[in-house]
């Protein structure tokens, strides 16, 4: 797998162009928007776009949604059930508090546990609730990566005083669902720089 990281969004979000290099397919991850440097990356590795993986719902990880579907055609954008709401109304997901407001009516309910075969891989879904009601991460174990979204930063976690998040579960999810992964697990937050689960275990002052 290969992975390319593009921050991008009025919040410096981190979007994740993942490929297989054989077969030039590819999944994003939390398209903030479609920059110039990501279409330009996708034309000159002549990629195909497959589908669209959120971590959360969160305006600042949704708003690329409508431009990459226009470029690129429909793809399936996935998400987990309890962050639908946030998806399909501007005013829940913070959009309205710092743009004229963006919302997406589609998406495909995934859950905790499934497992989506994509560009010839398995992505594990993994879902940790706390910086909203339906985040999730995905787990590559071939490729020994985790997406974090906003639900784990290098030695931080995200924010919990939004409408749907929880601050105990949000401890709750690392601790009894990341932390169980293996310790050389590389781990792809939604900002910020890229961190491993065992330096979380060790060096994380909130968990």
């Amino acid at each position: 797998m290969k992975i390319e990281k593009f921050v991008t969004g009025i919040i410096s979000t981190n979007c994740y162009i993942l490929s297989n290099e054989d077969t030039k397919e590819a999944v994003i991850v939390d398209p903030a928007n479609l920059s110039r440097k990501m279409v330009s990356y996708m034309e000159e590795e002549q990629l195909k776009p497959k589908a669209i993986l959120l971590t959360h719902a969160h305006f600042d990880h949704i708003m690329g949604i409508d431009k990459i579907i226009a470029m690129f055609g429909e793809i399936p954008v996935y998400v987990e059930e309890n962050d639908l709401d946030l998806l399909h109304k501007a005013e829940l997901n913070e959009s309205t508090t710092y743009t004229a407001g963006y919302s997406y009516a589609g998406g495909e309910v995934i859950h905790d546990k499934d497992v989506l075969s994509l560009i010839g891989y398995e992505f594990q879904v993994i879902h940790t609730p706390g910086h909203t009601a339906g985040g999730v991460c995905y787990y590559v174990k071939d490729a020994n990566v985790l997406f974090s979204g906003d639900t784990l930063f290098c030695c931080s976690v995200g924010r919990s005083d939004f409408a749907t998040s929880s601050t105990s579960d949000l401890i709750r999810s690392i601790k009894e669902k990341l932390f169980l992964l293996p310790d050389e697990t590389i781990v792809y937050p939604g900002h910020m720089g890229a961190t491993t689960i065992g330096n979380e275990k060790v060096n994380n002052p909130y968990v």
